[in-house]
């Protein structure tokens, strides 16, 4: 059995080793980023079970399959909040809360041997998780203002008004309609949970942008796409040629 461990905390992933080490689970690899998964997916042969943090240094485990496509089973080895952990149940192995307890451990690791002559059906579907984790609109309520601090004062700004979120120099900003631009307390990554997946979508590492912002779309090498919004202009605004695709279904 070939496992693999996708963490960004190196101590957490070296705990995590030890306790399979003691069921008897030997860990083949060990890979902390996004990126590094992604080259390590492309030359080597997937394994059986992944152990899967979903928050990584450099952006969310879900990227990697906008990749690369991934049939391996998987189990979530990350805080997240309630609703996603339940929807996470439905689709893979299982579900492991940090700091991951030992029976816990034995169990899911149990249950995926049990499961191993379906191999195939424990394969998931990445897109479905990625809808789950937006969570339905109806049942759910997205940030409808943020806040920012100029100088002695807060303002307040109404999402609506926003055309993008962009990150710069380690600062994740809202480019509004006025063409002001506000550092915000917040990463992209963040973001992700506040926003709604219809109105918003993530087109690149950089780049939020608003449905009702949008201008126009012009085709641009590579098989990407450059977007020009209604105000802000100050950056070019790219989709990755890993998220054309889903961009264009969002876009109907």
């Amino acid at each position: 059995m070939k496992v693999l461990i996708i963490e960004d905390e190196k101590p957490s992933a070296r705990r995590l080793n030890r306790m399979l080490s003691e069921l008897d689970v030997h860990v083949d690899t060990m890979l902390h980023s996004v990126e590094e998964a992604v080259n390590w997916f492309q030359k080597n042969t997937h394994p059986d079970l992944i152990f899967l943090d979903i928050q990584l240094s450099d952006g969310l485990s879900f990227e990697i399959f906008d990749v690369v496509k991934v049939e391996s089973a998987i189990i979530f080895t990350t805080a997240f909040d309630e609703y996603a952990l339940q929807a996470f149940k439905l689709n893979s192995v299982d579900y492991l809360l940090k700091p991951i307890d030992d029976e816990d451990l034995q169990k899911a690791v149990t249950k995926f041997k049990n499961r191993i002559p379906k191999q195939q059906d424990v394969s998931l579907n990445f897109e479905d998780i990625r809808k789950l984790l937006g969570a339905n609109p109806v049942e759910r309520e997205y940030k409808k203002r943020f806040t920012t601090k100029i100088g002695s004062h807060i303002k307040m700004i109404n999402v609506d008004e926003v055309e993008c979120f962009y990150s710069e120099n380690k600062g994740t900003y809202a480019a509004t309609t006025d063409n002001r631009n506000y550092l915000l307390d917040s990463t992209l990554e963040l973001l992700e949970n506040d926003l709604e997946p219809q109105t918003f979508f993530r087109v690149s590492r950089k780049f939020y942008v608003n449905i009702n912002a949008i201008k126009d779309i012009i085709a641009y090498t590579n098989s990407r796409l450059e977007i020009k919004l209604n105000n802000w202009s100050e950056q070019q605004i790219i989709v990755s040629r890993e998220r054309v695709k889903d961009f264009k279904v969002w876009l109907e």
